[in-house]
């Protein structure tokens, strides 16, 4: 190419890419201006969002979930004079992630708790949001604690 080529494209593209005038031609008379858009009415929400409840929410087992697995517990605590272990784990929510059971096994030496969640036959066809919130079920035991150690049955 040469420098004339490309000095006379240059020229062409640096005035085609220049403002328009600031000031219009006057419509002529048989020139229509587009109607405005409608209105369009807003309604402001006016109720706030509902705040998280306190504390984790409290769940029994169902014993009917499909898709049952193992689920970690984060905190174990003995109640009722250790007659009771209040378990305390992140979960789904319902119908989407249901306690199915909880299997408690006891030795002299160790209580082992192991948690199984799933989802609720209840849930088919039904659209079921990521978030986590913590749940809570107390189990019994069939002697008190003691010095014996609470173990997680899902860590294996």
């Amino acid at each position: 190419m040469t420098k004339a080529t490309l000095l006379a494209g240059s020229l062409v593209l640096a005035t085609s890419c220049a403002t328009a005038p600031a000031t219009r031609p006057a419509a002529s008379s048989s020139s229509r201006t587009p109607a405005p858009p409608p209105a369009v009415e807003v309604t402001p929400v006016t109720t706030a969002p509902t705040a998280p409840s306190e504390g984790p929410q409290p769940v029994k087992p169902t014993g009917n979930a499909i898709n049952v697995h193992k689920v970690r517990w984060t905190k174990a605590k003995p109640v009722s004079q250790g007659k009771k272990v209040q378990l305390t784990w992140w979960s789904g929510v319902a119908p989407c992630t249901v306690l199915d059971r909880v299997k408690v096994k006891e030795t002299s030496k160790k209580v082992t708790i192991t948690l199984y969640e799933g989802t609720s036959p209840k849930a088919k066809n039904t659209s079921c949001i990521m978030i986590a919130i913590q749940k809570t079920t107390t189990v019994k035991l069939k002697k008190a604690l003691g010095k014996r150690v609470l173990v997680d049955g899902a860590k294996r």
